[in-house]
């Protein structure tokens, strides 16, 4: 008996758009994870990609529970000796909060190639504006608590 394999037909992807306003970070970034990869359809198999492209937007508005605003930090390295640099979430926020959730979905999905494939397909934006309207995302209603 052979392994069934799905053909990923990639002009069947959906747009879906999701508004981060009022979501917990946590919570969002794994629902936005298992959107990217396909894990809510029934032809997901780990090593492809049979995920939708998905759009964020009102990424400022997201929300962190406990004291994550003013005690969690961000680290990035120059590579030169003292290159180091910590940003806490509230300033993070301030400048690019999109990058919140790229961190967070980052974080969620698999740590290997197809990783980096699956990003190219999350845009987040500041605000309710972006440019993708032309593919006519469907919204997505997540009720997470």
């Amino acid at each position: 008996m052979k392994t069934y394999l799905p053909k990923i037909d990639l002009q069947r992807r959906k747009w879906r758009i999701v508004d981060a306003s009022g979501k917990t970070l946590g919570r969002l970034a794994v629902v936005l994870a298992n959107m990217l990869r396909g894990r809510d359809k029934p032809v997901f198999t780990h090593h492809l990609d049979a995920g939708d492209f998905v759009v964020v937007i009102n990424a400022e508005k997201v929300r962190l529970t406990g004291r994550k605003e003013t005690e969690k930090e961000f680290m990035s390295y120059s590579g030169w000796r003292g290159g180091e640099k910590y940003k806490t979430v509230a300033q993070v926020r301030a400048t690019h909060p999109d990058r919140l959730i790229l961190h967070a979905v980052k974080g969620m999905l698999p740590k290997n190639r197809l990783s980096d494939q699956l990003l190219t397909k999350l845009r987040v934006f500041k605000g309710e504006i972006h440019p993708y309207a032309a593919q006519k995302p469907e919204p997505v209603t997540l009720n997470l608590n």
